[in-house]
């Protein structure tokens, strides 16, 4: 008998997206759920649910690689008055972690700011968008103006829409703009081309450092030309890699990742140290991909909750569909089982 669908969540709260400013505050002070005991039966069964659902991605050398990047352009950026600052470009394949990344980055920063200026409410120390599909100058900026929450109207024009985004951010004391996705722009198209040249503008109005997140950027168009000239001029690239499995610190690596995931897992059933011992076949599975593991570990855990088995083992984790690419690479090991 198949179990109806539920869509319902009762037991957390819907989340707002992290590209309005209350989803992205909301994001930031989120307290990660609690490690209780849930053999008290304290959890329902819903709340379980919800907490595996949003189990958290564990922090990698690559984050503090980029957090000790960033922290080093905003001291070089701090007292740069004019021109468009140096920024940061996160590339990598899908699904290795780097909007997750760059979201940690921006809840890191957003919390220190808050303990640096206590009680300051008003601020928005960080501003964090993803570029639209098709994007034109004025989409851009107009995404700028949503997450601020500033009411938009159609007479508006881009020249007034981004005079007033760019002041209404030095107002609030935003230092870090992060924005996702700028793969989208295909820069040998006009409209792409001239939302480009926005985002150069707009890194020169606004006094903060800028941290794009792209797959592959490289091979894209947005470093190509005169305009991918002037990109490539002020921004670092740092290639967010699949993790490897190569050598005994990459394992060392992989093994405490897994570890402090499987930790995070509230099953009752579940025998501590079995993701640990199958590390080897979780990275052969997800290709060493962040986001192809947190989603294996993720679905797997809710398949042992709602069908009651309340743990996960090697054969659960081979029933798991992941995304095609991590299907792809991983066909030879799940055709081995």
């Amino acid at each position: 008998m198949v179990s109806p669908i539920s869509t319902g969540a009762v037991g957390f709260a819907p989340l707002a997206p992290p590209t309005v400013w209350q989803g992205w505050d909301a994001f930031v002070h989120r307290a990660p759920a609690s490690a209780r005991d849930v053999t008290d039966g304290a959890w329902s069964q819903a709340e379980r649910e919800d907490y595996h659902s949003e189990l958290a991605v564990m922090r990698t050398p690559a984050m503090d690689s980029v957090f000790t990047a960033v922290r080093r352009l905003l001291l070089l950026n701090r007292r740069q008055q004019a021109g468009a600052r140096r920024g940061l470009i996160i590339s990598g394949p899908a699904t290795t972690g780097k909007t997750t990344t760059m979201m940690a980055l921006g809840r890191s920063f957003q919390l220190a700011d808050a303990r640096q200026h206590p009680g300051h409410t008003d601020r928005r120390p960080v501003l964090f968008i993803s570029v639209p599909p098709a994007a034109t100058p004025k989409m851009l900026v107009s995404e700028f103006a949503r997450f601020l929450g500033m009411p938009l109207t159609d007479r508006l024009n881009q020249t007034q829409i981004t005079g007033a985004v760019c002041d209404l951010l030095c107002e609030l004391g935003t230092q870090l703009v992060l924005i996702d996705d700028v793969h989208l722009l295909d820069t040998q198209r006009r409209a792409g081309a001239e939302t480009s040249d926005q985002l150069k503008h707009l890194g020169e109005r606004i006094p903060a450092t800028f941290v794009y997140s792209a797959i592959d950027v490289e091979t894209s168009s947005l470093l190509s030309g005169v305009r991918g000239a002037q990109i490539a001029g002020r921004f670092k690239i740092f290639r967010h890699r699949p993790l490897a499995y190569a050598t005994e610190q990459d394992r060392a690596v992989w093994d405490d990742l897994v570890g402090a995931m499987e930790d995070l897992l509230r099953l009752r059933a579940h025998r501590p140290g079995t993701l640990v011992k199958h590390a080897s076949y979780l990275h052969a599975r997800t290709g060493g991909r962040i986001g192809s593991l947190s989603h294996l570990i993720r679905e797997a855990a809710l398949i042992a909750l709602t069908e009651g088995t309340e743990r996960i083992t090697k054969q659960l984790l081979g029933e798991v569909e992941l995304d095609a690419a991590a299907e792809d690479q991983a066909g030879p090991v799940r055709r081995k089982q």
